[in-house]
């Protein structure tokens, strides 16, 4: 989306790889995400001086800190969306893009670790507010190009979107998702992810 992206729009930095992407494509990179000194409080100064933590819109920010950054009333002026995906796929997914290398451990122990929680700080954690959708609309994954074509429409974009292939090169394992994980992996993930489950209705 940053092809149709203006001077004065908010763009956040994305990984390396995908920034490498977006720069052989001539579009738009980061630019607006940091807020301006005179938007600090004295919490803010002090964050940045002794955390060196700066007052910025990121990559999968939270609706709750983007309505502190911008605060309620343009937040409710904007069309606001997002994306959520098969938490069984998603998790697959994310297995691959975190174990790039052999030998992997297994998804038994990649549960195990901490890593799948940053599905929920980037999934569900983002566009809920104690337990509440905030956001217009959650699109589904699985629908994408229909989801992208609505949405282009709904916000006036002039050109179809069409999306890069990134990140795929490390899943080299194209089997169904149903036939990585077993039935033990199947349980802890529907428990992991039952929420999300609940609300958009995923069966495995």
């Amino acid at each position: 989306m940053s092809r149709f992206c203006e001077d004065g729009d908010i763009i956040t930095p994305i990984v390396e790889e995908d920034e490498k992407i977006r720069r052989s494509l001539e579009f738009r990179g980061p630019q607006n995400y940091l807020l301006p000194f005179s938007d600090y409080s004295v919490t803010d100064f002090f964050n940045l001086v002794f955390k060196h933590r700066r007052k910025q819109f990121y990559n999968h920010i939270k609706a709750r800190e983007i309505i502190q950054l911008m605060g309620e009333r343009i937040w409710n002026e904007y069309y606001t969306f997002c994306f959520e995906r098969n938490p069984w796929d998603r998790l697959v997914s994310l297995y691959y893009w975190r174990c790039k290398k052999e030998p992997r451990p297994t998804i038994s122990e990649f549960l195990d670790s901490r890593a799948p929680l940053t599905l929920k700080r980037r999934g569900y954690e983002v566009y809920t507010i104690d337990d509440k959708v905030v956001v217009d609309r959650v699109c589904l994954f699985e629908n994408l190009q229909e989801e992208l074509e609505n949405m282009r429409i709904r916000v006036g974009i002039p050109e179809k979107l069409i999306l890069p292939r990134a990140k795929s090169e490390y899943r080299k394992d194209r089997r169904h998702y149903r036939d990585i994980v077993n039935e033990d992996d199947r349980k802890r993930i529907e428990q992991m992810f039952r929420k999300e489950i609940q609300l958009f209705g995923y069966r495995f």
